[in-house]
């Protein structure tokens, strides 16, 4: 009788754990993850993705790929995330700019809120001509911006790209004469800009750092409100508010997303992986002082709120230039201060 006491006592208990060893117990994923690049390969988000996927299948146990999928401005890769399975299995990768700016531009209807983010980096955006461009600092180039009788042609990554967003920042404070030629990503535009093809590139200070070492390029200003320093560059690149001091500029933050939707245990394994794991990571430290970046990992409510200043730039000059169809104001995007 004791013993049968013991074994019915045994299971009362087991019974009562279940539930609660199911709930605290962290997603194991059974099969590889697929983190979708929606650019070319070798751009921004290639890159730091490539160093975060290494991380994420040391604190998964499972491989993480990544994928190269770009078109429509990084809309399509992202939309076959969106359209994926909600199991976790799939994630998108970019900035958190252009995923909130989908919806207003009219490629996704999915807005910011409908995404989980998990943030990583932020890059500073950078203006850069070739080594043996006429112009040696940004106050001649921008005399030429606003003075040129053809466009000055300008390497970029599409409509929501960081160039993009950067020259219509400069466009609408001071009024310039440009033409943006779209690649496929980041990094083929730079190299057009290194190639003679362009004659500026407003990208990422992250894709040009190894063209500016390499002598190749010449930055002229961050576009930022303080100065840019460069591992294994001889110069502090001043800020474009030394020029136009009434700019709005913002970090553009990148990461992965996962749909909102995905389930419980799902979100909060990842949750649990970019406090205890991203948040630490020397790899991605050491890439982001390498890159011109800014290491500073977050999730949920509060990488949406570090994603909202530039997302707003973002998305407000798309729909004030008529580039984009749709208000932000009806995805809950404020106009920026």
């Amino acid at each position: 009788m004791l013993s049968r006491i013991g074994v019915l006592a045994a299971a009362a208990v087991a019974l009562v754990a279940m539930p609660l060893t199911a709930n605290a117990q962290d997603w194991q994923p059974e099969s590889p993850i697929t983190i979708i690049v929606p650019w070319a390969a070798g751009g921004s988000t290639d890159t730091v993705t490539r160093v975060l996927a290494g991380e994420l299948t040391e604190a998964l146990g499972q491989d993480v790929v990544v994928m190269n999928q770009p078109g429509a401005a990084g809309s399509v890769g992202t939309r076959s995330v969106w359209e994926s399975d909600r199991d976790g299995l799939t994630m998108a990768a970019g900035a958190a700019g252009d995923l909130g700016a989908y919806p207003v531009i009219g490629t996704l209807d999915a807005t910011l809120d409908d995404w989980r983010l998990y943030l990583h980096v932020a890059y500073p955006g950078l203006i850069s001509v070739p080594a043996d461009s006429e112009w040696d600092d940004f106050g001649e180039l921008l005399e030429a911006l606003k003075t040129a009788e053809e466009p000055i042609t300008v390497s970029s990554a599409g409509l929501t790209s960081a160039t993009a967003v950067n020259m219509q920042a400069i466009d609408a404070v001071a009024d310039i004469n440009y033409r943006q030629i779209v690649y496929e990503g980041g990094n083929p535009a730079v190299i057009s800009t290194v190639a003679g093809e362009t004659q500026m590139t407003a990208a990422t200070a992250t894709e040009q750092v190894d063209m500016i070492r390499a002598g190749r390029l010449r930055p002229l200003a961050a576009v930022a409100g303080t100065a840019l320093e460069i591992d294994g560059y001889d110069g502090t690149i001043p800020p474009i508010t030394d020029w136009l001091p009434e700019i709005r500029t913002a970090p553009n933050y990148f990461g992965v997303f996962v749909p909102a939707d995905t389930p419980e245990n799902i979100l909060n394994t990842l949750d649990a992986v970019w406090e205890n794991e991203i948040a630490d990571s020397e790899a991605l430290r050491k890439f982001a002082a390498e890159r011109a970046a800014i290491f500073d990992p977050s999730y949920g409510q509060e990488a949406a709120e570090k994603a909202m200043p530039f997302l707003s730039i973002n998305a407000w000059q798309q729909y004030e230039a008529q580039t984009a169809p749709n208000s932000p104001a009806d995805f809950g995007i404020p106009r920026p201060e």
